[in-house]
């Protein structure tokens, strides 16, 4: 093999893993081989045990593959609880929280046999304190935020995926800056319990790698099997919030307010102007709107 195992993309790794041809303890290991050689300068990682993370590939080598992302390790960003690693949320507040059992998406991650190798430097409760993180192509750079380990340690070949967050711009804007894949999912694609709530309406799971095609391999583990998000399975879905929405709301009548018509301080070719626009809306009372239909939705 002419490429370090830590440059593969997680679709070739993983291929590989399953024919035998690479074992996931060399590939986890190789990764912690770079994360000693440019963590000093990058500090992408809020908490990292090399020893769990090489038990946790042992593990996967000891058995047959259990998914498509068996034996390939995943970051975390450290606003997503995992029972194992504390969960700080980039905050001196949380040093050391222990949460009880792992978010629902890195409990999906290790069905589909991931290794979690460790958690990433997000921004203060993922909002504008910035971390620690430098951008790995220039450290005077910033790398964005606020999932900003998360796009950093793909980066720089620490990890081949990584999970973030995103309410604003907290994946697309990192992934940019760094020079990595980044996606932002439809809302409610993804399950969000045990993740750091900023605004559930508008909150999702943020997906980083190197290779566009690597996307579906890590969207396929959060999702339940392989080829499941291509499919679309609303079966392996765990969160269909939108849907459960749009069948929960019955149609609503919006009543629009009627205008008046022109204010004295207008200009004439204002008033003209006004007159002739209200003359011709002027028969508008109300309207229905089908965006809450209780008609039954197929997803988001």
């Amino acid at each position: 093999m002419n490429r370090l195992a830590n440059e593969l993309s997680a679709a070739a790794a993983a291929a590989q893993i399953r024919q035998g041809d690479l074992t996931s303890e060399k590939l986890v290991q190789a990764c912690l081989d770079r994360v000693d050689l440019r963590e000093p300068e990058i500090d992408a990682w809020a908490h990292i045990d090399p020893d769990r993370a090489l038990s946790q590939a042992r593990a996967c080598d000891a058995e047959p593959p259990r998914g498509p992302l068996h034996g390939i390790p995943v970051a975390i960003k450290d606003v997503i609880d995992t029972a194992d690693m504390p969960t700080g949320h980039g905050s001196p507040i949380y040093d050391g929280h222990r949460p009880a059992i792992d978010a629902e998406c890195v409990a999906m991650l290790r069905a589909a046999g991931a290794v979690i190798l460790g958690k990433t430097v997000a921004t203060e409760f993922a909002a504008i304190t910035p971390g620690k993180t430098a951008n790995p192509h220039n450290p005077a750079h910033t790398p964005g935020g606020s999932s900003s380990g998360s796009a950093a340690a793909v980066a720089d070949r620490m990890a081949p995926l990584a999970l973030g967050t995103q309410t604003v711009g907290s994946t697309i804007r990192p992934a940019a800056y760094c020079g990595v894949v980044g996606f932002k999912p439809s809302y409610g694609t993804f399950g969000l319990r045990g993740v750091l709530p900023q605004a559930p309406s508008v909150e999702t799971l943020g997906l980083f790698s190197r290779d566009v095609a690597d996307l579906s391999v890590l969207a396929d583990g959060l999702i339940g099997g392989e080829g499941a998000f291509a499919a679309g399975n609303p079966g392996r879905h765990p969160a269909s919030a939108i849907a459960r929405r749009r069948n929960g709301i019955r149609r609503h009548r919006m009543r629009l307010a009627q205008w008046s018509g022109p204010a004295n301080c207008c200009s004439r070719p204002g008033r003209r102007s006004s007159r002739s626009t209200y003359r011709a809306h002027s028969t508008l009372r109300s309207m229905r709107t089908g965006l809450f239909s209780n008609s039954r939705s197929r997803g988001p």
